[in-house]
């Protein structure tokens, strides 16, 4: 792990990280573009950027960012709005706003990844920055990668639905009371397939009782639209590897397949009995497969 850093506590209502957070020392907030941010980073090597999905935070890679630290920099932002980084300017949580954020602090930081590991929605983060030209990264990887739109019914109900309770702090507070029973969140969390620690369930449930997060997580789900994406997918230059959870209830395993079809450089890996949160049930496997990708890809050059 890098040695701790002070962290600089701008006067911007960001609350300070819990002593208790994991890899605490290897935190620190950071100003960019008008923003702070809540970054993590440790090891030494290539860059590895790990971008997490809606909902979750730094602490989501608590058990992968240690794997991979002994032979790479590694690392870790929450995303706008969501744990302990401030939205970035003007509020926009779109895929676009988010990219261009992560892009803007990437460039202050004067960090340039050669990896990006996303899951879920972080995964079209991934995708969309490379595809913009803001990061040159020759490798991407996807776990429970969430790429391609709702359809039907769910689509248009979805949407309106969020927007309403986005543009209120009504449903944000309710949510963030409700968190506050542990059964509610562990039947979240349940219901993605994955079976995580009392650990993790924890981290969780202190982050849904955060209205700040949980308002930028609705805005986002009403955001998100991926379509622009999809239609550019079949220009994607670096090699791809989506991991895919066969027990995921949150993402049909089967995306995987759709997405391989776009793409003829497209390699997915099943792994049996895991869910949703698949690197948090499995970190270290996940960190292999990481790992052997990277080299194999590398050995081709």
């Amino acid at each position: 792990m890098s040695a701790s850093m002070t962290l600089a506590m701008p006067s911007t209502g960001v609350s300070e990280i819990p002593y208790d957070w994991p890899h605490r020392n290897s935190s620190r907030l950071t100003a960019s573009q008008g923003s702070i941010w809540h970054v993590q980073r440790a090891g030494q090597g290539d860059t590895i950027l790990l971008l997490h999905g809606t909902a979750a935070s730094t602490h989501t890679w608590r058990d992968v960012i240690p794997a991979l630290s002994g032979s790479f920099d590694v690392l870790a932002v929450d995303l706008p709005g969501h744990g302990f980084s401030e939205r970035v300017v003007g509020g926009g949580m779109s895929l676009d706003d988010i990219s261009d954020g992560i892009a803007g602090l990437l460039h202050d930081l004067k960090i340039s990844p050669s990896c990006i590991v996303g899951h879920s929605a972080g995964a079209a983060v991934a995708l969309n920055l490379v595809l913009k030209n803001q990061v040159d990264a020759g490798h991407i990887i996807g776990i429970n990668a969430a790429l391609l739109p709702f359809g039907g019914t769910l689509k248009n109900l979805f949407s309106p639905l969020a927007r309403f309770f986005a543009s209120t702090q009504l449903m944000p507070r309710m949510l963030a009371r409700r968190a506050a029973d542990k059964r509610a969140v562990e039947r979240v969390l349940n219901g993605t397939g994955s079976t995580i620690d009392s650990d993790g369930m924890e981290y969780y449930q202190r982050l849904f009782q955060r209205e700040s997060h949980l308002s930028s997580v609705l805005q986002m789900m009403a955001s998100w639209e991926l379509g622009p994406l999809l239609r550019e997918l079949p220009g994607l230059q670096p090699q791809l590897m989506l991991i895919v959870g066969e027990q995921d209830q949150a993402v049909s395993p089967k995306e995987a397949d759709s997405v391989a079809r776009l793409l003829s450089k497209t390699e997915v890996m099943r792994l049996p009995g895991l869910g949703h949160l698949a690197h948090e049930e499995a970190p270290e496997r996940i960190a292999e497969l990481v790992e052997g990708f990277i080299s194999a890809g590398d050995s081709n050059v």
